[in-house]
């Protein structure tokens, strides 16, 4: 087969005046009886590469066959080009289509189409400008992730898919079980008998793999975690899925400072790495940003561009402020006093929505916030106490235009402590008796957060559905693909 060299090299690095195979798919073709230009992309860009047909040197035959989204693969003399907007283009001397494309029925037509439909057919969208751009950059973010951690001496730690856990306590969890789902096995009270089962216990797909992160903490130091997790939660919102994949470092001998420390020059690296690395991609997604942005009333525009967002967290040192401090200014906001917020500040004890997380960074602090000091019960049974009995040393992180974006806490290291919450909020202890031992043997203080990676992709993309940032969406009412 011939060696093919990809589009983004050429356009980068390849001088005009050799030859060269560029294979990919089409995504235009226009011409007329003398010549056929051919654009064609490969993936690797979000640029396409121009390819100019002679019909005296490629058959009609073939030019026929090169229809919107058929593989090609094109041999000839890299040019430079005299179009606007490409700096070279090739002079095929050869044209071999490696996969016919149906004009009629090819779902891509050279056309805008709403992301609704392209969710219909998710396994054709990466092919588009947008979905390509976004999943370049996803890529992009999660080599950053793994380049940041493992350069500060991290552990990547694999924590299991299939637990017996429930470590926030939701309970929306997704039942794994090898049974006769028509007739299970049954106890004298007529339950299911999962000791009957595979793994002989009732078992769920995980919600977060942060209780076993602390078990790798608790010996390896510094270990991160970067997988898929499962929620059965019937949100049928923009930023909820099934399916997500999370980000959870966990530390030991890290105090709650530490902690935000970490996670502020986490943050930001990611941020510097997209806007260093994924420029192209970037800047067709603020031009699209903006062109969306036209044809909506102008008190719903965003103040900000892609770009701006981005470098409003990369240049602002984080606001850091208690919960309590940060109910104070709700309380006393204008949105509040006019009863503008969906959700009003009444008092003390109140779980913060996006609203009024949006509030605290765009409007009053104009920078990212972190939030530490919740209330004890709105937060969950791992979280260390403070010494004022009330709250727990947890922090959110909140960014502009998303609201929280980050979520974590120092880990109560002492077991009184820890079981006495257990009790109070109904955690079994005995079906946590093996995370209980990292207290009971050689517990040492630690802390931890989780990263929401589609979350952090939705912001850096400026994409405003969840179900766009990840290439097969598990929502309620649909596992397609």
């Amino acid at each position: 087969m011939t060696s093919r060299t990809k589009i983004d090299a050429l356009l980068r690095s390849a001088k005009p005046g050799i030859e060269v195979t560029v294979k990919g798919w089409v995504r235009t073709k226009r011409g007329n009886k003398n010549v056929n230009f051919i654009a064609l992309n490969d993936g690797s860009t979000i640029h396409s590469l121009q390819i100019v047909a002679d019909p005296t040197i490629i058959s009609e035959e073939t030019l026929k066959q090169v229809t919107t989204g058929a593989s090609i693969a094109a041999t000839g003399m890299l040019v430079e080009s005299r179009g606007a907007g490409q700096s070279v283009e090739i002079h095929a001397d050869s044209i071999e289509v490696l996969g016919i494309a149906d004009p009629e029925k090819y779902p891509l037509q050279p056309k805008k189409h709403s992301f609704e439909f392209l969710r219909e057919i998710a396994h054709l969208r990466p092919r588009t400008n947008t979905f390509g751009a976004v999943f370049r950059i996803r890529h992009a973010m999660a080599y950053a992730v793994h380049h940041f951690f493992n350069s500060k001496g991290f552990c990547y730690w694999h924590t299991p898919f299939i637990t017996g856990s429930d470590a926030e306590g939701a309970g929306e969890m997704f039942r794994v079980s090898a049974l006769d789902p028509k007739n299970p096995p049954l106890t004298e009270d007529g339950e299911v008998d999962y000791k009957q089962d595979f793994f002989e216990k009732e078992t769920n797909l995980t919600v977060s793999g942060q209780l076993e992160g602390e078990l790798g903490a608790m010996a390896l130091s510094d270990i991160y975690t970067f997988g898929p997790t499962f929620r059965a939660e019937n949100s049928n919102t923009t930023r909820h899925l099934a399916e997500f994949w999370m980000i959870e470092p966990e530390m030991a001998f890290y105090d709650l400072n530490d902690n935000m420390d970490l996670a502020e020059e986490f943050l930001k690296y990611l941020i510097q790495y997209a806007l260093e690395n994924c420029a192209d991609d970037l800047a067709f997604l603020e031009k699209r940003l903006l062109d969306e942005e036209k044809t909506k009333p102008a008190i719903e525009r965003s103040e900000m561009s892609l770009t701006d967002k981005l470098k409003f967290v990369l240049e602002n040192d984080f606001v850091r402020l208690t919960y309590t401090e940060a109910i104070d200014i709700l309380r006393n906001s204008k949105p509040n006093k006019k009863k503008k917020f969906q959700f009003p500040i009444e008092g003390w004890g109140t779980d913060l929505q996006s609203e009024h997380e949006r509030y605290l960074v765009e409007k009053h602090f104009k920078k990212p916030v972190i939030l530490v000091d919740y209330p004890t019960e709105i937060k969950a049974f791992y979280m260390r106490q403070n010494d004022d009995g009330k709250t727990v040393a947890a922090m959110d992180i909140l960014f502009p235009g998303i609201g929280e974006i980050v979520g974590g806490s120092q880990r109560e290291e002492r077991l009184d402590k820890l079981t006495g919450l257990m009790d109070k909020m109904g955690v079994p202890q005995d079906e946590l008796d093996w995370y209980l031992d990292t207290r009971r043997y050689g517990s040492a203080p630690h802390s931890g957060f989780g990263l929401g990676f589609e979350r952090m992709i939705l912001f850096i993309t400026g994409m405003t559905n969840i179900r766009d940032v990840i290439p097969f969406p598990r929502t309620p009412g649909s596992a397609s693909f």
